[in-house]
């Protein structure tokens, strides 16, 4: 299993994905933090299609400075990945994902895996076992959501031990269940890993995954589909919330 490396502080590049009202947020709410010596980056940047997005606004007229990146979100990815995988030594990079974007990580290994071994031996299926959480639905392009919250949660929400919803103990994290979803699958339906990103709280509310995690599950899947054809568990998640995925390669 990939699983959240960070407990850092100080991060190299920290990319927030979206320049609209999520972004905008996580942009303020980081330099909260950086004020309150929280976090600290090297660089920060915004990443959105729109050059005049929201964030372009808050960057001109206020002190919570960002790079803003126009560029499309998959293209960023494949640009910054690299130069992260061509970096040696311990990689401090994260990434703070929007509420609602797809799921880049699944979609960034399936591109990986297409130029390692041609685009028409790499599959993204639909789950053949639905997960065991209390809300699910599978989407149009192959990922699933799943989420232990039958009702809506806070953008702000840090997830901890005592539920803000049901005032009781949170007994679920979602990727405990990942990992006890691919160890229950019968053998006809076996996915390797999880290969689980795991987007956790880091500062004054933000959720952060790290760079590091997607270049390990790069390597794993490139090491497992070298001889024969295998499929993963992709899921980029909280403690509550996922966006699942079952990539086929080789």
């Amino acid at each position: 299993m990939i699983a959240a490396s960070g407990d850092r502080r100080t991060y190299g590049t920290i990319t927030i994905v979206g320049g609209g009202c999520y972004g905008g947020y996580y942009l303020r709410q980081l330099h909260r933090g950086r004020r309150a010596a929280a976090i600290g980056w090297r660089r920060l940047v915004v990443v959105d299609r729109n050059p005049e997005c929201a964030v372009a606004r808050t960057i001109a007229t206020t002190e919570d400075r960002a790079e803003l990146v126009v560029a499309d979100w998959d293209d960023y990815f494949d640009t910054e990945l690299a130069r992260a995988r061509a970096r040696e030594g311990d990689v401090d990079d994260a990434i703070v994902p929007s509420p609602l974007m797809p799921h880049l990580a699944l979609s960034w290994l399936e591109r990986r895996a297409r130029e390692r071994v041609g685009a028409d031996r790499v599959t993204r299926l639909p789950l053949a076992v639905a997960p065991p959480t209390p809300w699910q639905r599978a989407g149009h392009d192959g990922t699933h959501y799943a989420s232990y919250a039958t009702w809506t949660c806070p953008v702000n929400c840090v997830e901890p031990v005592r539920c803000p919803a049901t005032r009781g103990h949170r007994a679920w994290s979602m990727p405990d269940a990942m990992r006890q979803y691919v160890a229950s699958l019968p053998d006809g339906e076996r996915l390797l890993g999880p290969l689980v990103f795991h987007c956790s709280h880091r500062a004054y509310g933000v959720g952060m995954i790290d760079v590091a995690d997607l270049l390990a599950a790069d390597a794993f899947v490139a090491r497992h589909s070298a001889e024969a054809r295998a499929e993963f568990l992709v899921a980029t998640v909280s403690h509550c919330h996922g966006a699942l995925g079952r990539l086929a390669v080789g």
